[in-house]
């Protein structure tokens, strides 16, 4: 897979680039602040419909072009992208509008277009296949558990279009269940309604869990093998542990994980039987049902879930040095691209932000053995120079300066 032309319209500080892109690796050198990463928030941005960088999309709409006054801003990523089964154009359109007369001046809105055709924003999903490499990758170690649980949904819905709509759904019924127990706690709303939001919370639920369970365990092997192989030269032994929120008792991560990783195993050795998770998800919903009630909000469940890794049998997140962990992160976004191309028969395309300069020379070899074998891959940096000579020979060399690419 590979992204033959990019066209940018009011995106960041891009008013409008046509930018022809070719297979392999393209390095995007320039000094900071003068749109590099933006090209890869871009490309990031139409493969999951959402930004690395921004906490809300509208901040992606050119500020020029958001202070000109115009009704309507639209900014526009486009893409023709090649792939094994043939070509496709996809676009997004961030479109704010003025609204006179109204309490807030403006009104956002995205459109999703996929050959031309207007669809859905999960059916945008899918058509490019991406794996994102940033230099604080490391709080998915360090890090909340929310960031992880958005890591595992990130990759999931590039691949599996009902995992995105059943996580989907499940955030719908979660927020439903979670509203009447809130109304519950206050001595409003009907007791006999609740098991309706229950069964769907459980049935897309167990979904969620089992596909989880299994995404996990593959790229942990595949983890595994690169670290211990090819970064570690059989010295350590790493794990990664899916830590389900499928128990009772309220149980944590710190001294858990023996439980929790007990759990992982019950769901991915049950994968092709989600009843059977259901009914174990549902006893446990039972079981929680008075502390919910009490809470005014859902205990149980994927909205709840966490993963770790750990190192010779040791959290990484709390004993790993911080060269260890850079190992951690660069061996599960390695697996992350194998697991891709084993499941596609087509490699994703890479984008590295300035990850080489963070990296010592065994981990950037390793690295850069992968972007040499990649369909396409972007890299940016200040300086090619971190690159070997040997890679740049190959590689196609870009300037970016001021929103301008040559």
């Amino acid at each position: 897979m590979h992204i033959k032309h990019l066209s940018l319209t009011n995106f960041r500080n891009y008013g409008r680039l046509e930018l022809p892109l070719p297979a392999g690796a393209v390095v995007l050198q320039g000094n900071n602040a003068q749109g590099k990463t933006n090209l890869l928030e871009a490309v990031y941005y139409l493969a999951t419909s959402r930004s690395p960088q921004a906490g809300s999309d509208q901040q992606l709409i050119n500020w020029t072009a958001a202070e000109s006054g115009e009704p309507i801003i639209v900014g526009r990523i486009n893409a023709q992208v090649e792939t094994q089964t043939g070509g496709r154009i996809i676009e997004m359109r961030l479109i704010r509008e003025r609204n006179e007369g109204r309490h807030r001046p403006y009104s956002f809105r995205r459109e999703a277009v996929v050959n031309r055709r207007t669809v859905r924003l999960m059916d945008l999903l899918g058509n490019v296949r991406v794996v994102l490499f940033l230099p604080q990758d490391i709080q998915l170690i360090t890090g909340s558990p929310s960031g992880r649980r958005r890591y595992m949904d990130t990759v999931l819905c590039q691949m599996d279009k009902r995992y995105c709509r059943d996580l989907s759904h499940y955030n719908k019924a979660l927020e439903q269940r979670n509203a009447l127990l809130r109304q519950l706690a206050e001595g409003t709303g009907r007791r006999d309604t609740l098991p309706i939001f229950t069964d769907k919370v459980v049935e897309l639920g167990s979904r969620l869990f089992v596909r989880r369970a299994s995404f996990m365990y593959e790229l942990g092997r595949e983890a595994q093998r690169i670290h211990y192989e090819h970064l570690t030269s059989g010295n350590e032994s790493i794990r990664l542990h899916y830590l389900p929120r499928l128990q009772e008792n309220g149980l944590n991560r710190g001294g858990t994980v023996s439980q929790l990783t007990a759990l992982s195993d019950f769901l991915y050795k049950n994968e092709m039987d989600a009843g059977v998770v259901g009914e174990y998800f549902q006893s446990i919903m039972q079981a929680t049902l008075s502390a919910d009630l009490a809470r005014g909000i859902t205990s149980t469940g994927p909205h709840r879930d966490d993963w770790m890794i750990e190192i010779n049998g040791r959290d990484l997140s709390y004993f790993g040095s911080r060269g260890q962990q850079r190992s951690g992160i660069l061996s599960l976004k390695l697996a992350e691209i194998d697991w891709v191309t084993t499941q596609t028969n087509d490699p994703p395309v890479l984008l590295l932000d300035e990850v080489a300069a963070e990296l010592d020379g065994q981990r950037r070899a390793l690295l850069l053995e992968y972007v040499k074998h990649a369909a396409q891959a972007l890299l940016t940096a200040t300086d090619s120079d971190q690159f070997p000579n040997d890679f740049m020979d190959r590689a196609t060399l870009l300037t970016v300066a001021n929103g301008r690419v040559r």
